[in-house]
C-alpha cells in the first residue's frame, strides 16, 4: 500500500468523526507463546489499515483539524543494544519518514502528551472495552484534563467505540486492497490445484499442509490467513478439524480449506476432491449437490440484495436435494422454516473477508440485513456432513463436503476472486488424472 492509501484512509476517518473529536488506536502487543520465545508479530488489523507501521507498542492518535498535524504517532525509539538483538527499529525518525506521521513521540512521553492531545476534545473514540487496562489507561488520561476544568481545559464528554466508525469503513474494499485480495486469491487458488495434482492414496493429511504452505511461500505469502484443515474421509464432518495427521485413504475425499494471507490481506479457499482421483458415485452426488448450492448462492451476491440472500438460496438448494436423496421428509418449505436442514448443514454460507479472514463489518443494521454493494468482499461457503446418522443412507455416511470462493461485489455484480481453483468435478478429475 502506498502512503497516500493510508492518508486516504486517515482522512475519511477524520471526516466521519468530526473536527470535535479525537481517534486513539494502539497497536499490538508481542504475544509471549512460551518463556522467552514470542509468536510471530502481526500487527492489529485496525492499526495496519491505518498506518502501515509494523512495530509492536505503537499508539495512533487522529486529531481532525489540528494545526500542528492530525497524525500522531508514539512508538519505541531506536536502540542500538535491542536491535542488535532483534533487528532495526523505525524509531521516531522513521514514524515520520516512512510513514507520514505529522508528528512522532518516544513511548516514554505517552503519558505526558496524551492528556494535551484530548484537551478540547469533546467526543473520543477509542476501542472501548477490548481491553481492561486500556480503558484505565485512558479513563487515567481523561481524569488529569477534567482535574484542569477550572484552568479552561475541556475533557470529552461523549465516549464511542471506535470499531463502529472505523469497521464501516473497512467493509468497502479500495481498488488498492482489491488488487492484493486478488493476488492472495491467485496464490491459493494455485496452492490448491497443486494439491489436486500432488495427492494420493497414502499420503498424509500433514504433507498436503505443509506442501499448501510451501506453494504460498514460494508465491510470496510467507503467511497463512489461518490454520489449514486438512481433512481426509470422516474428518471432513468436523468444521474445524485442524489435526491433520491421518492417512489418507483410497476411496475417501479429502476437504483442503486453507488461504493464504498476502501483505495483510487474506484469501479463503475450500476445496473437496476425491484422494484416488476419481470421484464415486455416491460421492459424486453429494458433491454436485452441494456445488449446485454454491452456484444458486453466488448468483445472488449481486449489490442491491442483501446478505442473507446467497444463504437462503444455499438452503433452498441443499434442503431439497435432501429430500431427493431420502435424508429429510416432507415439504421443502416447510422444511426450511424448521430449519431441518441444520443436522447436515449447520454454519452460514459466508462471512466478510478482508484483513481479517472473518472480516469486520455488520451483517445487519437496525435489524435489516445489509444490504450488498461494490467494494465488498465476502466468501460463499455451503456444505454437507453426512456423518453416521441413522436417518442418512449407508452409502453416503462419513461424507463431508464444502466448496467455498472469495467473491467481490461489483457494479456489474460479482468477480469470482478464487476461480482459478478447479471445482468443477471434471475437471479436478481431469487436473488429479494428468498429476
Amino acid at each position: 500500500m502506498t502512503r497516500s492509501e493510508y492518508r486516504r484512509r486517515r482522512r475519511a476517518l477524520a471526516n466521519t468523526i468530526g473536527a470535535d473529536a479525537l481517534a486513539i488506536l494502539p497497536a499490538a502487543r508481542e504475544v509471549t507463546r512460551n518463556r522467552d520465545v514470542h509468536y510471530p508479530f502481526r500487527q492489529s488489523s485496525d492499526f495496519s489499515y491505518l498506518t502501515g507501521f509494523p512495530e509492536p507498542d505503537a499508539w495512533l492518535v487522529i486529531a481532525p483539524k489540528r494545526k500542528e498535524g492530525e497524525f500522531v504517532l508514539f512508538c519505541r525509539p531506536r536502540d542500538p543494544e535491542r536491535e542488535q538483538w532483534d533487528g532495526a527499529r523505525l524509531g521516531v525518525e522513521g514514524a515520520i519518514e516512512a510513514f507520514g506521521a505529522d508528528e512522532a513521540h518516544p513511548l516514554s512521553e505517552l503519558d505526558t502528551l496524551m492528556p494535551t492531545l484530548i484537551d478540547g476534545r469533546r467526543r473520543l473514540y477509542y476501542p472501548i472495552g477490548t481491553d481492561s487496562m486500556l480503558d484505565a489507561q485512558v479513563m487515567g488520561w481523561v481524569g488529569q484534563v477534567r482535574a484542569k476544568a477550572r484552568t479552561g481545559a475541556v475533557a470529552p464528554e461523549t465516549f464511542v467505540t471506535l470499531e463502529s466508525v472505523l469497521h464501516a469503513q473497512r467493509l468497502i474494499k479500495s481498488p488498492a486492497e482489491i488488487a492484493v485480495m486478488r493476488r492472495a486469491a491467485k496464490i491459493s487458488a494455485r496452492a490448491h490445484s497443486e494439491l489436486m495434482r500432488l495427492c494420493r492414496p497414502g499420503l498424509s493429511e500433514a504433507r498436503l499442509e505443509a506442501e499448501f504452505q510451501h506453494q504460498c511461500a514460494l508465491a510470496g505469502a510467507r503467511h497463512l490467513a489461518y490454520p489449514s484443515i486438512v481433512a481426509g474421509g470422516e474428518h471432513a464432518c468436523v468444521l474445524h478439524y485442524v489435526e491433520n495427521s491421518a492417512p489418507l485413504r483410497d476411496g475417501d475425499l479429502v476437504l483442503i480449506d486453507a488461504g493464504c494471507e498476502l501483505d495483510g490481506y487474506a484469501s479463503d479457499i475450500t476445496r473437496t476432491f476425491p484422494v484416488n482421483g476419481r470421484f464415486s458415485p455416491a460421492q459424486r452426488t453429494i458433491y454436485e449437490l452441494v456445488l449446485k448450492a454454491q452456484r444458486a448462492a453466488i448468483e445472488r451476491a449481486r449489490p442491491g440484495h442483501h446478505w442473507n440472500e446467497p444463504h437462503e438460496a444455499a438452503v433452498k438448494v441443499l434442503t431439497k436435494g435432501l429430500v431427493e436423496l431420502g435424508i429429510l421428509n416432507g415439504k421443502t418449505k416447510d422444511l426450511i422454516k424448521d430449519e431441518a436442514h441444520k443436522p447436515y448443514y449447520m454454519h452460514r454460507t459466508g462471512h466478510w473477508l478482508g484483513m481479517d479472514v472473518h472480516d469486520v463489518g455488520a451483517y445487519k443494521r437496525d435489524g435489516d440485513w445489509c444490504e450488498l454493494e461494490p467494494g465488498m468482499v465476502l466468501t460463499v461457503e455451503p456444505g454437507l456432513y453426512l456423518s453416521h446418522d441413522e436417518a442418512v443412507p449407508e452409502l453416503y455416511r462419513g461424507i463431508g463436503v464444502r466448496i467455498e470462493d472469495d467473491v467481490l461485489i461489483t457494479e456489474q455484480g460479482h468477480e469470482i476472486l478464487s476461480a482459478g481453483a478447479p471445482k468443477d468435478p471434471e475437471a479436478i478429475e481431469t487436473l488429479m488424472q494428468r498429476g
